[in-house]
């Protein structure tokens, strides 16, 4: 190809001779053929073709050519390859030798192939159809029907909520383990807490939330999928979706076994590639409107190797493309002191990509908000990308907790309001936050009985809930002053691509309210995090004290 003109020579484009020599490592047959040979061309192309369908194997066509033109037809590429280009404008174009072997063979005569040139011409500046058979009726079968998803704004409702039965139905299909399979003994502690919490003997944790998220969507009729590195366990071990036996290594997976007529729960650890991986479940998802099509990272650090596929697709492949997606992402984020490779799934990038309600940008704070989150994303007919900034250390939190009548009754909320029993008339300062901080935050201002600070939550960060989030500080008659806090460095977080969404919300107070907003977080950090556990509690330490002005 020679892209730009200046990479042709073999050294400096690849290490091995031939550019096809990767397919050796899957043992895929190769066939370098000649470019300029049209009927060895079309001959190989139908061996391949053949090939592929008899064995369902790879193969590789290599095609030996050359470019005879500059990029996109318009440069000059001899001002920087003209020995090349000189042996090239002397070489006779692939047509002109075909024609002259037919013409040597007696297959056709000089007349008849200006005719069949000149008629090909004409049939292009016509615009009309020039092969020489055409599939007038396309196959069907693998058509989906997008138009109950066309045409939604992004608050478009979806009830998330179920019948108390049918949850309670879904629980015990979910924990149920046969007899046989033999569990490992942390894990057959986790089943037997899931069925306290199904029972309502214990707070339903974040583990068996998103677990009764599948079951219960599996139950009303949605597909469900889920890839990415260690999902059957889950990186931090709370979802345990994949059981292991530990006599005989089967495997058992209770979502796939509900009913014998559910429908399709796909669960896959992947390899460690993110961008191959987040590109097929893109592709994916882009054909199963009726599925629930998640990818999770190890680590949401680990979603910039795959930054390509979310740039060029998951943010604008419907603008670009009218195609419509409605991807999951789960991307563990949370600073806990593991460093700056393990504390961030870079919220601002996502932030910065958003723009016309493209994608969804969420993180949520408790095992409820995750489940009616997943369900949302499920049951409502708006099918948009969805990025979760997933947590790590509020998988055991012992507050991070719901109960069942959160799961059954409730739906999620983009903003959530002060929890804790303070007089919102005494409330001269309110903190909005994300995520883990928050936990962090209510259990300074219970140790210093800071009443007079209310904390909200802001769930879902994009699209922008402007009107719940002024509902909640309207509630607030006395409020003198509003600060955004988060745990990850300025720069960094949600602070600059949601500052002015939060101001605009603030102004609008105005002249009852004359509020201010103010910033409280870590300093602007080059690297996402810091290296030192000591370093990073005490830069916690510090900003959760100004947070709450101890």
């Amino acid at each position: 190809n020679q892209v730009g003109f200046t990479t042709s020579l073999q050294e400096d484009a690849r290490s091995s001779e031939y550019c096809t020599d990767v397919a050796k490592m899957v043992q895929a047959p190769i066939f370098h053929v000649n470019g300029d040979d049209p009927e060895a061309v079309l001959f190989v192309s139908q061996l391949a073709a053949d090939f592929r369908q008899e064995f369902k194997k790879d193969v590789v066509v290599d095609l030996i050519c050359y470019r005879r033109r500059g990029h996109n037809e318009a440069d000059e590429p001899s001002g920087t390859q003209p020995l090349m280009y000189s042996k090239i404008n002397k070489q006779k174009t692939t047509r002109e030798l075909y024609v002259n072997k037919l013409l040597e063979e007696g297959v056709v005569s000089k007349e008849l192939a200006d005719k069949m040139a000149d008629d090909y011409r004409q049939a292009l500046d016509n615009g009309e159809h020039v092969a020489k058979s055409l599939v007038m009726q396309p196959n069907t079968e693998l058509f989906v029907d997008w138009t109950p998803y066309l045409g939604h704004a992004w608050d478009v409702a979806g009830d998330t909520s179920i019948d108390p039965k049918l949850l309670k139905e879904t629980a015990e299909l979910v924990n149920a383990i046969p007899e046989g399979i033999v569990v490992q003994r942390q894990v057959a502690k986790i089943y037997e807490d899931r069925r306290k919490m199904a029972a309502g003997a214990m707070p339903i944790n974040w583990g068996f939330a998103e677990v009764l998220a599948y079951g219960s969507l599996l139950k009303q009729g949605h597909k469900v999928r889920l890839t990415g590195q260690d999902v059957g366990r889950g990186t931090f071990s709370h979802r345990h979706a994949v059981l292991h036996s530990q006599s005989d290594a089967r495997r058992y997976i209770p979502l796939q076994n509900m009913s014998a007529d559910q429908p399709s729960f796909a669960i896959f650890d992947s390899l460690l590639s993110e961008e191959a991986v987040l590109a097929f479940e893109y592709g994916y998802s882009t054909t199963q409107p009726d599925s629930l099509v998640i990818w999770e990272a190890q680590f949401g650090d680990f979603a910039n190797g795959a930054q390509v596929v979310i740039d060029q697709f998951i943010s604008s492949g419907e603008l670009k493309w009218g195609r419509l997606c409605g991807l999951t992402m789960l991307l563990p984020h949370g600073y806990e002191g593991q460093g700056p490779e393990h504390s961030s799934a870079k919220l601002e990038r996502f932030l910065q990509l958003c723009a016309e309600h493209n994608i969804q940008v969420c993180v949520p704070s408790t095992p409820a908000q995750v489940y009616h989150m997943l369900r949302r994303q499920a049951i409502r007919p708006l099918r948009r990308p969805l990025i979760v900034m997933s947590p790590k250390s509020l998988l055991r939190h012992k507050e991070a907790v719901s109960t069942l009548e959160e799961l059954t009754e409730g739906q999620f909320q983009n903003v959530i309001d002060e929890t804790d029993d303070i007089d919102k008339s005494k409330v001269t300062r309110m903190i909005l936050c994300s995520g883990k901080v928050y936990y962090d935050l209510r259990a300074a201002r219970r140790e210093h009985g800071k009443d007079s600070v209310a904390i909200v939550r802001l769930e879902q960060v994009y699209p922008f809930p402007y009107d719940d989030l002024r509902n909640a500080i309207a509630g607030y008659p006395n409020l003198k002053k509003v600060v955004w806090c988060q745990e990850e460095p300025r720069n960094q977080g949600a602070w600059y691509n949601s500052r002015h969404r939060m101001t605009r919300v603030i102004r609008s107070f105005k002249p009852e309210k004359n509020l201010l907003l103010g910033y409280v977080g870590r300093e602007p950090l080059a690297s996402p995090a810091a290296g030192y556990m000591a370093l990073h509690l005490a830069q916690q330490e510090k900003f959760i004290k100004q947070a709450l002005k101890l």
